[in-house]
Protein backbone atom coordinates (compact mmCIF):
# COMPACT_ATOMS: atom_id res chain seq x y z
CA UNK A 1 0.00 0.00 0.00
CA UNK A 2 1.13 3.53 -0.67
CA UNK A 3 2.82 5.60 2.03
CA UNK A 4 2.60 9.38 1.94
CA UNK A 5 4.84 12.11 3.34
CA UNK A 6 4.05 15.82 3.16
CA UNK A 7 6.58 18.63 3.26
CA UNK A 8 6.73 22.34 2.61
CA UNK A 9 4.56 23.73 5.37
CA UNK A 10 5.56 26.73 7.42
CA UNK A 11 4.77 30.26 8.50
CA UNK A 12 3.92 32.87 5.89
CA UNK A 13 2.36 36.31 5.90
CA UNK A 14 -1.06 36.93 4.43
CA UNK A 15 -0.80 37.34 0.67
CA UNK A 16 2.21 35.10 0.47
CA UNK A 17 2.73 31.70 -1.14
CA UNK A 18 3.77 28.21 -0.16
CA UNK A 19 4.16 24.98 -2.07
CA UNK A 20 3.42 21.70 -0.38
CA UNK A 21 4.81 18.44 -1.67
CA UNK A 22 3.53 14.93 -1.08
CA UNK A 23 5.94 12.09 -1.73
CA UNK A 24 4.49 8.64 -2.27
CA UNK A 25 6.32 5.38 -1.74
CA UNK A 26 5.18 1.83 -2.38
CA UNK A 27 2.04 1.09 -4.36
CA UNK A 28 1.41 2.14 -7.92
CA UNK A 29 1.28 5.91 -7.58
CA UNK A 30 0.03 6.57 -11.10
CA UNK A 31 -3.20 4.69 -10.41
CA UNK A 32 -4.20 6.75 -7.37
CA UNK A 33 -6.37 9.83 -7.22
CA UNK A 34 -4.47 12.25 -4.99
CA UNK A 35 -5.91 14.94 -2.77
CA UNK A 36 -5.16 17.45 -0.07
CA UNK A 37 -7.37 17.98 2.94
CA UNK A 38 -6.93 20.35 5.85
CA UNK A 39 -7.97 20.65 9.46
CA UNK A 40 -8.07 24.06 11.06
CA UNK A 41 -7.98 24.45 14.86
CA UNK A 42 -11.35 23.54 16.34
CA UNK A 43 -12.82 22.53 12.98
CA UNK A 44 -13.55 19.37 11.08
CA UNK A 45 -11.23 18.13 8.38
CA UNK A 46 -12.23 19.53 5.00
CA UNK A 47 -11.51 18.77 1.37
CA UNK A 48 -9.19 21.21 -0.39
CA UNK A 49 -8.38 19.77 -3.80
CA UNK A 50 -7.87 16.56 -5.75
CA UNK A 51 -6.30 15.40 -9.00
CA UNK A 52 -7.01 12.32 -11.08
CA UNK A 53 -4.46 9.62 -11.69
CA UNK A 54 -3.51 11.05 -15.08
CA UNK A 55 -3.61 14.66 -13.92
CA UNK A 56 -6.24 15.69 -16.43
CA UNK A 57 -9.05 16.22 -13.93
CA UNK A 58 -8.89 18.47 -10.85
CA UNK A 59 -11.38 19.64 -8.27
CA UNK A 60 -11.17 22.48 -5.74
CA UNK A 61 -13.08 23.67 -2.73
CA UNK A 62 -14.76 26.99 -3.41
CA UNK A 63 -12.68 28.61 -0.69
CA UNK A 64 -9.42 28.00 -2.58
CA UNK A 65 -10.46 28.26 -6.22
CA UNK A 66 -8.27 30.66 -8.13
CA UNK A 67 -5.62 30.67 -5.39
CA UNK A 68 -4.50 27.05 -5.04
CA UNK A 69 -3.30 24.69 -7.75
CA UNK A 70 -2.70 20.95 -7.55
CA UNK A 71 -0.38 19.03 -9.85
CA UNK A 72 1.43 15.72 -9.93
CA UNK A 73 4.52 14.12 -11.38
CA UNK A 74 3.92 10.43 -11.92
CA UNK A 75 7.56 9.84 -12.85
CA UNK A 76 8.70 11.10 -9.43
CA UNK A 77 5.68 9.92 -7.39
CA UNK A 78 5.05 13.48 -6.23
CA UNK A 79 1.97 15.60 -5.77
CA UNK A 80 2.19 19.37 -5.35
CA UNK A 81 -0.10 21.97 -3.88
CA UNK A 82 0.78 25.51 -4.88
CA UNK A 83 -0.91 27.97 -2.54
CA UNK A 84 -0.99 31.64 -3.50
CA UNK A 85 -2.66 34.69 -1.98
CA UNK A 86 -2.78 32.93 1.36
CA UNK A 87 -5.21 34.14 3.99
CA UNK A 88 -5.19 33.68 7.77
CA UNK A 89 -8.19 31.37 7.38
CA UNK A 90 -6.00 28.99 5.37
CA UNK A 91 -4.13 28.21 8.60
CA UNK A 92 -4.46 24.47 9.18
CA UNK A 93 -2.70 21.15 9.15
CA UNK A 94 -2.67 19.99 5.54
CA UNK A 95 -2.91 16.30 4.76
CA UNK A 96 -2.12 14.44 1.59
CA UNK A 97 -4.42 11.53 0.75
CA UNK A 98 -4.63 8.80 -1.87
CA UNK A 99 -7.59 6.90 -3.27
CA UNK A 100 -7.03 3.68 -5.16
CA UNK A 101 -8.58 3.06 -8.54
CA UNK A 102 -12.18 1.98 -8.04
CA UNK A 103 -12.28 3.02 -4.40
CA UNK A 104 -14.86 5.45 -3.07
CA UNK A 105 -12.82 6.66 -0.11
CA UNK A 106 -9.36 8.04 0.54
CA UNK A 107 -7.67 5.12 2.21
CA UNK A 108 -4.13 6.39 2.65
CA UNK A 109 -3.05 9.49 4.51
CA UNK A 110 0.11 11.39 5.30
CA UNK A 111 0.96 12.65 8.77
CA UNK A 112 0.19 16.27 7.87
CA UNK A 113 2.16 19.48 7.65
CA UNK A 114 1.34 22.73 9.44
CA UNK A 115 0.60 25.86 7.44
CA UNK A 116 0.27 29.08 9.42
CA UNK A 117 -0.71 32.35 7.77
CA UNK A 118 -0.19 35.49 9.82
CA UNK A 119 -2.23 38.64 9.31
Amino acid sequence: QVQLQESGGGLVQAGGSLRLSCAASRGTFSTYTMAFFRRAPGKEREFVTSISWGGTWTDYADSVKGRFSISRDNTENLTYLQMNSLKPEDTAVYYCAAKALGSTEYEFWGQGTQVTVSS
